[in-house]
């Protein structure tokens, strides 16, 4: 007869003792939330062990009566145990923003990290107060794990973004950004690929990583393509291989082919170098055909190119404090000169050159207050005409007053200095200037504590201001009516990520 094991109690047990550890602090709301919500955690916890349990004692019987266990009981107690584990089984991650950003007429605005004049050539500006938009990602991932112990995950995501109030957003652009499968803890695989993974299919790469201040990826690696991960050179030389595909648009070739369009691949071979907390990248990138793109002044668009980054991923804040910190210095030419999102631009020279230097870190200035200081500069050249020179470099600091449990004061200041010059490319004139934006956010949230504790809901008031000749540029925001400088906006937003 099989024994079941006793859940009921177990549970009364765990919620008596902490309910009576709730009771000494009725008068304290945030503290029973919080116990309630960890009460709801212990719980769900046991009910899993308590689950494995009675698959264990139901093959034990087995094998005390001097019966074989049941395949199908063995099956069901080794999936129980990984998928309480979380080796096993399905599971849901998401990323949302979305707000109302007003002007002082109470009038919709322009807005985002990239509304200056170098947003279009990846100069970003801080986010805090200044987004418009609703963007949501929905990550669907099944893992699995095999008698042979081998491990493979799927994954699927969908996001959409759009910049309408409506609740049916009829232009909104819904995308399926990933689809890919991954094989991990391969048994035939010994050696440097002894821990190496195998990945094929469409995926932003496991290693790009961001400065989310400004919305910026230091590196954003993605496509449709395929990978291996985790290949171990040596005893502190970790490698990742892949060879990602990316597609230009049609586009118009010469002139002396008039009506043609053309359409062209963009493939970028990558070789990933980790040694210790320092980080190699080497790119080369080709895009058959694409030098029959026309870009105007009698030009044509490169072919190739190459980028390389050199990274340091440290684990205090730059050896001073508890925190963290990264610095990446980029450089690439041709199609490798738009440094950050590799083989997204088809209109670059054979001779364009860029050079990106990106630092941030986080920490505790004090026990209530947190600091995430951000440098992130860019000089190009011959970019998309012969003689262009575009220099961007963009300071930004959020700092965070932690007040209560469940509130907190955040600010922003971000600077930016542009000096541009198009050289007549797209209709585009020179200007040079500053940017400047202040942000104050009163912010709620379940629990305060770190940069990354989501999800927040916040109101926030921004004054922004800028150089009056940056309003000549001639694409973009600036100039419009309204958006002039020398303005407030003001708006709320909440953020959610798990």
């Amino acid at each position: 007869m099989k024994t079941a094991l006793p859940r009921t109690p177990l549970v009364a047990a765990v919620a008596l003792a902490s309910f009576g550890m709730i009771g000494h602090a009725a008068a304290d709301t945030s503290a029973l939330e919080q116990r309630l919500l960890e009460l709801e955690s212990r719980i769900a916890a046991a009910e899993q062990r308590a689950s494995a349990a009675e698959q264990r004692a139901e093959l034990a019987e087995a094998q005390a009566a001097g019966s074989p266990a049941p395949a199908d009981v063995e099956e069901r107690l080794a999936r129980v145990e990984r998928q309480a584990s979380g080796e096993e089984g399905f599971s849901f991650n998401v990323y949302a923003r979305s707000g109302l950003l007003l002007g002082e007429d109470r009038k919709s605005i322009d807005g985002g990290p990239y509304v200056t004049p170098a947003g279009g050539l990846g100069g970003a500006v801080g986010r805090l107060g200044n987004e418009p938009d609703t963007y949501a990602e929905a990550i669907l991932n099944y893992r699995m794990q095999f008698d042979n112990g081998a491990k493979a995950h799927y994954r699927t995501m969908l996001a959409s973004s759009t910049e309408t109030s409506n609740d049916w957003d009829g232009d909104s652009n819904l995308n399926v950004r990933q689809v890919y499968a991954e094989f991990s803890d391969l048994p035939s695989f010994t050696g440097a690929f002894e821990n190496a993974s195998i990945w094929a299919g469409k995926r932003f790469d496991r290693d790009n990583f961001d400065i989310h201040w400004l919305d910026s990826d230091f590196i954003f690696l993605a496509g449709t393509g395929a990978g291996i991960y985790d290949v171990q050179l040596a005893d502190n030389w970790r490698s990742n291989f892949s060879l990602y595909g990316r597609s230009f648009s049609d586009y118009p070739v010469r002139p002396e082919r008039p009506g043609d369009e053309g359409s062209t691949d963009s493939l970028i071979l990558t070789a990933n170098n980790y040694f210790g907390n320092w980080q190699w990248m080497v790119s080369g990138l080709s895009a058959a055909d694409n030098d029959e793109r026309d870009i105007g002044e009698g030009q044509s668009a490169a072919d190739s190119g190459f980028h390389t980054m050199v990274a340091y991923h440290g684990d205090s804040f730059f050896g001073l404090s508890e925190g963290n910190f990264k610095v990446a210095l980029m450089h690439g030419q041709g199609l490798g000169a738009e440094v950050k999102g590799l083989g997204s631009d088809g209109n670059l020279t054979d001779d364009a050159q860029a050079t990106r230097l990106g630092i941030y870190g986080t920490t505790y200035v004090a026990p209530n207050w947190r600091l995430a200081p951000v440098l992130l500069g860019e000089v190009s050249k011959d970019r998309y005409v012969d003689g262009d020179d575009y220099k961007w470099l963009t300071l930004n600091a959020r700092l965070v007053n932690e007040l209560t449990q469940n509130f907190e004061m955040q600010y922003e200041a971000s600077y930016q200095y542009m000096d541009l010059d198009p050289n007549g490319f797209d209709g585009r004139n020179a200007v040079s200037g500053d940017f400047g934006k202040f942000t104050i956010a009163p912010t709620f949230k379940p629990q305060v504590g770190g940069f990354w504790q989501r999800p927040e809901i916040r109101a926030f008031a921004s004054y922004t201001d800028w150089s009056s000749d940056l309003n000549n540029y001639g694409t973009g925001s600036f100039g419009n009516e309204g958006f002039t400088g020398g303005q407030w906006s003001f708006g709320v937003q909440t953020e959610v990520w798990f």
